[in-house]
């Protein structure tokens, strides 16, 4: 789908829906990129950082610079100032970000708008969520929203819970689970939905089976040992964490205040990444007992309990919280109903 100034629409149910899409004079009349290469300027824009916005519209950071580079040339003008250092937006690069972020808006609502000519939700609800999610948290609102909008769609990305909030801030889904911190983000619509402790894993045949720690929850059966603290216990057993997120903070955090020196083993992004990991032997993983009590994950694993000083892993559903227009929000408060209905406080 193509943008183009003062454009008629022919729309479906062989009615003329006449849309004029019209914004800066500045721009010319013969654009022809299309919504990705917008969403795309966009989380460039918003981070400007190419790997981290490439990561948000899923490309490699090289597909992203050379779309830049077409939309440059396109417009005749730059919207970038880059150096080795650091990346910012032009004065052209302003105005060009102003009307891309106009036009997505326009074209989510436009949507919206023609599917709601019908009663109940229509078009695609764009979910972002972690493996473990999709088959222990998403199947209640699956089904309730299967049962009050049929005509609804889902279109569910997987990946690290620690990229659900920046995948919803960027325009790459409409609704994410992600790990919430205290209090919430603040720029985001925010619903708990469970809470489960942070514990550490390792393999039951490995070299770190025997920890001094306090075992809990584990499918295999293995006497008891003696506990030790667990700063003596990281400042000799490697540990398997995750690259960002949550857990990764709490985990940075605490290692600053104790008088811990942990080794790192390994860090990778998502929970089942790391649970492979521990299976391997590496050394203790951080992870939210959650994956292992809802999927095929506890296997050959032994649990020990991470204490009071990692805190729980808050999940919950984040939306936007203002963007669009009167549709979008419509429909971003219908979801967020049905939400609070499915998983009550």
């Amino acid at each position: 789908m193509y943008i183009r100034y003062n454009v008629y629409v022919l729309m479906r149910k062989a009615k003329l829906l006449h849309l004029t899409i019209a914004y800066y004079a500045s721009i010319t009349d013969t654009l022809l990129m299309d919504f990705h290469e917008l969403s795309a300027f966009i989380a460039l824009s918003e981070t400007l950082h190419f790997a981290q916005a490439a990561a948000r519209v899923h490309l490699s950071p090289s597909a992203l610079s050379r779309l830049v580079s077409r939309l440059e040339e396109e417009l005749g003008t730059r919207l970038l100032a880059r150096d080795t250092r650091a990346v910012s937006l032009t004065r052209e690069g302003e105005t060009f970000l102003d009307f891309a972020r106009k036009a997505v808006h326009e074209r989510k609502d436009l949507g919206i708008r023609i599917a709601e000519q019908d009663e109940g939700l229509k078009g695609i609800l764009r979910v972002y969520a972690s493996v473990t999610a999709c088959y222990s948290i998403l199947p209640p609102l699956v089904e309730a929203l299967s049962r009050e909008h049929p005509g609804l769609k889902l279109s569910v990305d997987t990946g690290d819970p620690a990229g659900a909030a920046d995948a919803v801030r960027g325009g790459m889904a409409d609704l994410g689970l992600a790990a919430l911190p205290a209090g919430g983000f603040p720029d985001l619509h925010c619903h708990s939905v469970q809470k489960t402790p942070l514990v550490f894993v390792t393999s039951a045949t490995g070299s770190f089976a025997n920890i001094p720690l306090s075992r809990t929850g584990s499918a295999i059966s293995a006497p008891k040992m003696p506990t030790d603290s667990l700063e003596r216990v990281l400042s000799s057993v490697p540990v398997i964490l995750p690259k960002n997120g949550l857990a990764r903070e709490r985990f940075d955090r605490w290692a600053r205040d104790s008088s811990a020196k942990p080794v790192i083993a390994a860090e990778t992004a998502g929970n089942e990444a790391i649970l492979a990991l521990a299976r391997l032997g590496l050394g203790l993983a951080l992870v939210p007992r959650l994956v292992l009590e809802n999927g095929p994950f506890a296997a050959g694993l032994l649990q020990f309990e991470a204490g009071t000083a990692f805190g729980d892993y808050d999940i919950g559903f984040v939306q936007k919280k203002a963007e669009g227009g009167e549709s979008q929000r419509r429909r971003r408060e219908t979801i967020a109903d049905i939400i609070v209905r499915t998983y009550p406080v």
